[in-house]
């Protein structure tokens, strides 16, 4: 089972009878979700779906989204990980990085605490050269975490969206 541990968090593979019940709340909450997708908050059942197909991600591909969880009291704070966008055209099938945090959890440095382990991962771990990001414009605090990240933006527009990556050559792990 991969695993990675951080000075306080622990990232892992799902369980989905722990963890469905944590995420789904996490995933209801308008806030958090406003910066996922097209930002519709996600009912149980669609949650339920996500833990599958990033499960089923996890044994296709050799990567995928981890459950976040709070090293000490072991609470579930998110999800973050690696995934194949579909869209825009300028990323789609290329390797990118994601993350949802609960509310509570945002401005402490976990997403960039679990997102500089996940990149590390992916470019040491798995050998993949290059990742990218897609962010909503005006996502200031996901934009702060990327460039902490040592992504750079990429060239052109997509609407509604910043596109960031970074290749192995530029990782400073």
């Amino acid at each position: 089972m991969t695993e990675i541990r951080t000075p306080r968090l622990l990232l892992r593979r799902w369980q989905p009878d722990d963890d469905l019940a944590p995420l789904a709340e996490i995933q209801a909450d308008p806030a958090v979700m406003s910066r996922v997708g097209d930002g519709t908050p996600r009912s149980l059942d669609e949650t339920a779906e996500d833990i599958e197909r990033w499960e089923e991600e996890w044994d296709d591909e050799g990567f995928g989204v981890f459950a976040v969880e709070l090293l000490g009291p072991g609470e579930l704070a998110g999800a973050v990980g690696l995934y194949v966008p579909d869209a825009p055209e300028q990323v789609a099938g290329q390797i990118g990085i994601q993350w949802r945090l609960a509310r509570q959890f945002w401005g402490q440095g976990y997403a960039s605490e679990a997102a500089q382990a996940t990149l590390e991962f992916a470019l040491q771990d798995r050998g993949i050269d290059r990742v990218v990001a897609v962010t909503a414009e005006g996502d200031t605090s996901s934009e702060k975490v990327l460039h902490k990240l040592g992504m750079t933006p990429l060239p052109g527009r997509a609407e509604g969206c910043m596109l960031y990556a970074i290749d192995l050559t530029e990782f400073e792990g």
